[in-house]
């Protein structure tokens, strides 16, 4: 009690200055949610708030709001949605929900961050565990984060599958597999891509539960919690179904993303490519691409096994890059994750050039993409250029730090090592 109470008055004065500067924005720049709203780098086919609100005006007048061909999204979202009044008429329903969704992010953060599991697990143990940040740094990081921020003021339905991928791992953590598993179900639901975290998720309640002296052989508990997933997704799909009365909600949320049918420009790399692909290679291609997005779960998972918090950051940040359409919501929410691991920032290499790759791409990207659309100065090239540039800077962070975690691991295990320099072969 005296801990929940701590924390409380730890992180209450955060939390309302957070959700104050989310509030004044909106109350200051009405116009500033629709502008955001409309960009590309923020809103994507199957997570824009445009999108949702067309789905849901079709919903409202008994139409399945999968017949024009635009609604790419959940269909559970359409009735919480729904109980909203009119957000054109009254937005500040919509603002707070987004604010409070941020808050329930940020408090989940501040939990994985006050465990200390970044830097002490099971299996591992960190010769620099002392050198960490507090929750309450972690949960500031993310809430002011003017990427997080953007975010929220863009209203994509993404932020709900990040809050539900942070507190499926406080969870885990907490000692409550089921209800870890419940809530990765929920972002599986919304974005299907959480589904390759189960494997890093499952041996991290594992480590946890050995801990607490209740968890049986590994295999029988994976076995237990994928079938609670499965329970879980299916129940979900069912009341999908009741509630369109069809089940074509599965291809036209998950079978785009499969797909990629929809080739609107994003900050991802498969759009242009699949732009200036022959129809005969199509196929190929895509299942080139989900496997290559697949292939890290596995050898993540085994190479780096003491550590499963550290795979499911590393695979975060992979998913941002390379999943079929990422925003700048998926980058929040690897860059959330990074600063738990701050007793390794020392042994990174590259992070002024990663930061600045990407601040340069963050800078450019609107310009590039001002030049190609309203402009006509330029074409799809320029666009798609920063945005290798934006893929680039954060392809060095994610190795950079995969780097840092492997080169903390090796020094515990040959301690006479620490502080020589390697050569990378």
């Amino acid at each position: 009690m005296n801990h929940g109470k701590m924390h409380f008055q730890g992180t209450a004065g955060l939390y309302a200055a957070a959700a104050l500067l989310r509030l004044l924005l909106f109350a200051f720049f009405p116009g500033l949610p629709d502008l955001l709203t409309a960009r590309v780098e923020i809103s994507t086919p199957v997570t824009s708030f445009k999108r949702l609100q067309e789905g849901l005006f079709l919903y409202n007048h008994n139409v399945s709001p999968y017949d024009g061909g635009v609604y790419h999204q959940a269909p559970l979202l359409l009735p919480l949605f729904s109980l909203l009044p009119d957000p054109s008429t009254y937005p500040i329903f919509i603002y707070l929900l987004y604010t409070i969704i941020d808050l329930l992010s940020a408090n989940a953060l501040y939990k994985i961050a006050e465990s200390g599991e970044a830097s002490v697990s099971r299996l591992f143990t960190s010769a620099r565990k002392e050198r960490r940040w507090s929750g309450y740094i972690v949960a500031a990081l993310f809430l002011f984060n003017p990427f997080t921020i953007a975010t929220c003021m863009a209203r994509p339905t993404n932020v709900f599958t990040t809050c539900a991928i942070l507190h499926a791992i406080a969870k885990a953590i907490a000692g409550n597999p089921f209800t870890a598993m419940l809530a990765l179900s929920f972002a599986t639901y919304l974005s299907m891509y959480p589904i390759l975290l189960l494997p890093p998720l499952i041996l991290l309640a594992y480590d946890r539960q050995y801990i607490s002296k209740r968890a049986s052989s590994l295999i029988q508990f994976a076995g237990i919690n994928v079938t609670a997933v499965t329970f879980c997704l299916s129940a979900l799909f069912l009341g999908s179904y009741l509630l369109t009365g069809s089940w074509e909600f599965i291809a036209s949320t998950y079978g785009i993303q499969l797909t990629l049918t929809d080739l609107t420009p994003n900050v991802g790399l498969w759009w242009y490519f699949f732009v200036e692909m022959f129809d005969s290679f199509r196929a190929f291609f895509l299942a080139v691409f989900w496997l290559h997005l697949s292939c890290y779960v596995g050898g993540l998972s085994i190479r780096i096994r003491s550590q499963p918090l550290a795979v499911l950051t590393i695979l975060v940040g992979i998913f941002a890059i390379f999943k079929p359409y990422p925003s700048i919501a998926d980058t929040t929410l690897f860059l959330a994750m990074v600063p738990l691991f701050r007793h390794v920032f020392p042994l990174m290499r590259y992070t002024f050039l990663s930061a600045s790759t990407i601040l340069y791409s963050t800078f450019l990207g609107p310009a590039f993409y001002y030049l190609w659309i309203y402009a006509g100065s330029g074409n799809a090239n320029f666009f798609y250029a920063i945005t290798l540039v934006w893929s680039l800077g954060q392809s060095l962070l994610v190795s950079d730090l995969t780097f840092a975690m492997l080169r903390d691991e090796w020094e515990v295990e040959r301690p006479e090592m620490v502080g020589k320099e390697i050569r990378q072969i």
